[in-house]
């Protein structure tokens, strides 16, 4: 177990996954980060993206992100996400029409505030679009 790294995914509503795994690379702010056993302890922003949780060499769990926090000691990766979704679970012609209401919703914001608050609903719902591009490749 020692050459493990636990990983815990908690979203808003429940604690997602809590497993031992050999290592988890999470969308940081600044990029991504691979966590093994024994990494030195930091804390990190998380970005719109997808996590990929390894057993061995190969990517056993992909699960789309929407923001969040990463805190990472030398036994333990804690992703406190805004919002989690296995990748598995995007339907691809729904995010499209969010993508699309979301960019009408733009054109109509009447404030910065407003205009600012689709803003990052968008980023979200298009790293989404581009993270269920992505998975469809691997299955």
């Amino acid at each position: 177990m020692a050459d493990k790294v636990e990983f815990e995914l908690v979203s808003p509503e429940k604690l997602l996954t809590s497993q031992p795994v050999d290592m988890v690379v999470v969308p940081g702010t600044e990029g991504d980060f691979g966590v093994l056993a024994g990494h030195a302890p930091m804390i990190s922003t998380v970005r719109p993206g997808v996590i990929d949780v390894y057993e061995g060499d190969r990517v056993i769990d992909r699960v789309f992100v929407a923001g969040g926090f990463a805190e990472v000691t030398e036994t333990r990766c804690t992703v406190l996400a805004e919002q989690a979704l296995p990748l598995a679970d995007i339907d691809r012609g729904k995010v499209e029409q969010e993508v699309k209401d979301l960019s009408e919703d733009l054109d109509d914001a009447k404030s910065d505030a407003e205009r600012a608050e689709v803003e990052a609903k968008l980023a979200i719902a298009r790293a989404k679009l581009d993270a269920a591009g992505a998975g469809s490749t691997t299955h």
